[in-house]
């Protein structure tokens, strides 16, 4: 006899609800206990990011339930490739997630701060302070951090005639990068792209314009910038020309097919004639079809959907090269760049219609038969497609995650044009304000904002031992240097060139990046420090 985990039953609304088995024996967690386990849970996802934090942290190698393998130290690639089972654990994985999709960069720095800031609530548990006043303590320290930030950050005017400044704060989010090999290269391409696209009279950055694509093979040095875009596609045709000049583009998302009725049907080809009378018809409706593309002054037909060899044979006979088989968002970028409409049916196409282009290529790499599609010269130039190159998948994906932080940092310098000194520089100033504010408080929160100033420490600590430096000693050299010459440009020295200010190292950070930071990880502390339960509907539990 199968026996079952519980049993259903009524109370005296006749209502069901469900009756545990042993459970008068099973113990739950409540109350302090419950917050010290979930602060536990999120201090090991923390404690796994830490070595990854700065120029000098180590790469994580994740393995997929595929055998996919990753290897990367982006914070939010590290924890959504990370399979995660506790409940407060994910709150961390979202936490970076938020990060990523807000700014873009910082999203490991976002995870530390958070797990040290559970680090030092957990000691202020255990002195016996309550945990709503330990998270209105955080929420008002965290207030006075992004004050403070406020009153160090320097004005950082976006010129397009001079790019070096952007460049800079490019080559501060890079270092921590793979791509650090070609730094000042990636630096340029991330920059020059997002100002090809931006709007510097609305503050807006139109991120669908920049499209990144990569191809294994070559090397990382051989990546580009190009104002245009690049598809994953070859003409239809191998004797189709491989260069067009002066192109005009008909975008279509019709297959060159012969129309079929929308209902099902069925066709019996009972003798030769029938047969050859289908054959003629198919042949005079590709006919067609091709005739009405090029009597709208087409030289080339970018189609969404396939066709089979007879439309393309009929295509290189009369001299209209295709690209088959182009998905729906590049579509969408080669109409943007060109000008161009995209067009559902032959009937509707027109001259008005077409896209241009000065250059279409096409691009063949090393003795493979890989080749790609290059639409240069368009009529909105402000479509651009970076290419980057590697020599093995796992480098090309690392450096399109990195080309993405650098676009996102450099979109944000464009929105709001204010930055602060990294290498831990602005989280020690904000320490120390942190610290003199907390004796200015009579309340019990001064225990919470000396704890919160404690914690900013986390990230400049991580910075020094990453780069093999004693972090106590390195920390506290720099503080009481901040100190003494009221310089919030100090930080930690990770690439030993022997001076600790950032602002001679050109460490430059976002401003917009740091504040959000502090304030997302402040957010899901307080959270965290408010749960001292979690049930389930299994529990009998709605």
């Amino acid at each position: 006899m199968m026996t079952l985990p519980g049993s259903i039953a009524f109370d005296e609304f006749g209502k069901p609800f469900i009756i545990l088995r042993d459970q008068d024996k099973q113990k739950r967690l409540t109350g302090n206990e419950a917050i010290k386990a979930h602060i536990t849970a999120a201090r090991s996802i923390a404690n796994t990011l830490k070595t990854s934090l700065g120029p000098k942290g180590l790469d994580k190698l994740l393995v997929s339930p595929d055998g996919d393998v990753t290897v990367t130290n982006d914070g939010a690639t590290i924890l959504k490739n990370m399979d995660v089972d506790h409940e407060i654990a994910k709150l961390m994985v979202q936490l970076s997630q938020s990060q990523d999709d807000e700014i873009g960069d910082g999203t490991t720095g976002v995870v530390v701060l958070a797990g040290s800031l559970l680090e030092q609530a957990e000691q202020l548990l255990d002195k016996g302070i309550h945990p709503i006043r330990i998270a209105d303590g955080f929420e008002l320290a965290a207030q006075c951090a992004i004050e403070h930030l406020n009153s160090i950050a320097k004005d950082f005017p976006v010129n397009p005639n001079n790019l070096e400044p952007l460049i800079k704060v490019a080559l501060t989010t890079l270092g921590s990068k793979i791509v650090n090999k070609c730094h000042r290269q990636m630096a340029e391409i991330a920059v020059n792209a997002v100002m090809a696209v931006a709007d510097l009279k609305t503050r807006d950055v139109n991120f669908e314009l920049i499209k990144v694509e990569g191809k294994v093979g070559g090397r990382l040095e051989d990546s580009m910038l190009v104002k245009g875009v690049i598809i994953d596609k070859d003409f239809s045709h191998p004797q189709m020309p491989k260069r067009l000049e002066k192109v005009k583009l008909a975008i279509l998302t019709c297959p060159f097919e012969p129309p079929k009725p929308k209902t099902k049907h069925k066709l019996d080809v009972t003798s030769v004639e029938d047969y050859k009378a289908l054959r003629q018809y198919e042949h005079e409706k590709f006919t067609n079809m091709v005739d009405q593309v090029k009597s709208t002054g087409a030289t080339l037909a970018i189609c969404q959907w396939g066709f089979d060899d007879e439309a393309n044979h009929l295509l290189l006979q009369k001299q209209l090269p295709a690209v088959r088989w182009v998905g729906g968002p590049e579509i969408e970028l080669i109409a943007i760049a060109t000008g161009g409409r995209i067009v559902p049916r032959f009937e509707e196409l027109t001259t008005e219609k077409l896209g241009y282009a000065g250059v279409v290529r096409e691009l063949t790499f090393g003795t493979t038969k890989d080749r790609m599609l290059v639409i240069e010269e368009c009529q909105n130039s402000r479509a651009v497609t970076i290419f980057i190159r590697g020599g093995n998948k796992m480098i090309v994906e690392e450096a399109k995650r990195s080309i993405h932080d650098a676009l996102c940092t450099v979109r944000n310098l464009v929105t709001n044009e204010k930055i602060v000194y990294g290498g831990g520089a602005s989280e020690i100033s904000c320490s120390l304000a942190c610290a003199a504010s907390a004796d200015k408080i009579s309340s019990i929160e001064q225990y919470a904002f000396r704890a919160f100033a404690d914690a900013l420490e986390a990230i400049p600590m991580a910075l020094a031992e990453n780069c093999g430096q004693s972090s106590v000693n390195s920390l506290a050299e720099v503080k009481s240097r901040q100190l003494s010459e009221q310089n919030p440009a100090l930080g930690i020295d990770c690439m030993n060139r022997g001076t600790n200010d950032m602002s001679v190292q050109n460490v430059i950070e976002s401003l917009k990046s740091k504040q959000q930071q502090i304030l997302l990880a402040t957010q899901l502390v307080k959270m965290i420090l408010k749960i001292d339960d979690i049930r389930s509907p299994a529990d009998g539990y709605e």
